[in-house]
């Protein structure tokens, strides 16, 4: 039978009374979803999944190794998320730590530390490589909206759809690399939006990348279930405040997972 995307629909419907809202969804059974999903919103930190590809690019190539380590100065600090910013300068650090930072608790520093390594125009060469076609990193983390709009790192909800299910496909690099990858987006600390109303019950599992500014709030992950895997990406913009954007989020995907028929009991 097709995927009856009412519940979605009515959920989109609904938070789109308060909200600028993107939605991309993959079912498991491969049928798609999606409002807006061509439309480009401000990706904050969800860009940080396609500089996670690129780095394991270099890392399948030899150029890298998750156990180098690297010296974090006082001029590798950058403003927003994280911790790296408020620790000792001379701290060393593995590749892996940088990973787990950038992905599980969005550090800044770590990421524009990866930037740094991965290159921003391969960054994009790489995003374009795995079909997204009309989102860019444009710019480092600076914990805030770029001044000029042409500055800005954009996402198209279809786009982050697309790295997501690449990773979980096994095409975004190799199968190794990929489910590397998958188990650091199983990392995410925030589990108030995509992963809020998955179970916690033997044989369900999430993995996401949020990303949040003033006025913005997103998130980008997976949820596995006995009844398969769907993919989701839910990009929010006009908010008035970051518990607004993730309840519109998490009622969002649990309309999704119904939908999909991955919801349960």
């Amino acid at each position: 039978m097709p995927t009856n995307w009412k519940p979605v629909e009515s959920a989109v419907a609904i938070a789109e009374a308060g909200a600028n809202v993107g939605v991309s969804v993959v079912a498991p059974d491969g049928s798609t979803w999606s409002r807006n999903g061509d439309e480009k919103f401000q990706a904050a930190s969800t860009v940080k999944i396609p500089i996670m590809i690129r780095i394991f690019e270099r890392i399948e190539a030899g150029e890298l190794a998750l156990d180098d380590t690297y010296t974090l100065g006082r001029s590798d600090k950058a403003p927003g998320s994280g911790v790296l910013l408020h620790m000792h300068s001379g701290l060393r650090v593995t590749l892996n730590d940088l990973l787990y930072l950038m992905m599980s608790i969005s550090d800044n520093s770590a990421t524009n530390y990866l930037i740094d390594l991965a290159g921003m125009s391969e960054v994009n060469e790489t995003m374009r490589r795995i079909g997204m076609g009309q989102s860019v990193l444009a710019r480092k983390m600076a914990g805030r909206s770029a001044d000029n709009p042409n500055l800005e790192n954009w996402a198209a909800p279809h786009d982050y759809a697309r790295s997501v299910k690449a990773i979980f496909d096994g095409t975004a690099a190799s199968a190794a690399s990929c489910e590397a990858m998958l188990a650091i987006l199983e990392k995410q600390q925030n589990s108030r939006r995509i992963g809020r109303h998955v179970p916690n019950e033997e044989g369900y599992r999430w993995g996401s990348k949020t990303g949040s500014l003033e006025g913005v709030c997103n998130d980008v992950g997976f949820i596995t279930t006995p009844a398969g895997t769907m993919v989701i990406a839910v990009f929010a913009s006009d908010i008035p405040d970051q518990i607004s954007g993730e309840q519109i989020i998490s009622d969002i995907t649990l309309a999704a997972m119904e939908a999909s028929g991955i919801a349960g009991n």
